[in-house]
């Protein structure tokens, strides 16, 4: 399986569950992740990140595009889906003219067109003031899942000394 991770996985990584002076073991994980062709996120996202001017900013200039993917041929037609479903919805014109705008839409266009599971913190909703991210992979038919449920499928383990801990 192969996950593309929304901005804001590394965003509240960083303020709160995995910050990089306390848990930099997260951040290795994910560049182990990505060096296995199993993690990866989107030049959009990576941009947004970058626009930051803090260490995260840092940690993503330092990934490139072997890290943050740049946009495909297969995009395109996966590009206009998406448009297309957000557009059918009863989302308000600027919810979706937002959307359309943001890193969110060529996330969901990227795992879709590649077969890809989208991992966001957010959370589906039935308002139509803004389009959330699993609304449209439900729409989609593209997986979704937030970050924990990606570590613990993957088994991720962030043990001091180095020690494992059995069950």
């Amino acid at each position: 399986m192969v996950y593309l991770l929304d901005a804001n996985v590394f965003i509240e990584a960083k303020r709160r569950h995995y910050g990089m002076d306390f848990c930099p073991a997260f951040w290795d994980w994910l560049v182990e992740q990505n060096a296995a062709e199993r993690v990866f996120s989107i030049e959009k996202v990576g941009d947004e990140l970058a626009a930051g001017s803090d260490e995260l900013a840092d940690w993503a200039a330092a990934r490139g595009d072997t890290f943050f993917l740049r946009p495909d041929e297969a995009m395109l037609e996966s590009l206009a889906r998406v448009s297309e479903w957000v557009n059918n919805q009863q989302y308000r014109p600027a919810a979706v003219t937002s959307f359309l705008q943001d890193s969110d839409y060529y996330l969901v266009a990227h795992a879709h067109a590649h077969g890809h599971i989208v991992v966001t913190h957010e959370v589906p909703s039935d308002g139509v003031r803004q389009v959330k991210i699993p609304n449209v992979c439900i729409g989609m038919n593209t997986k979704c899942m937030t970050p924990f449920e990606m570590l613990r499928r993957e088994r991720a383990r962030f043990v001091l000394g180095g020690e494992r801990r059995s069950r």
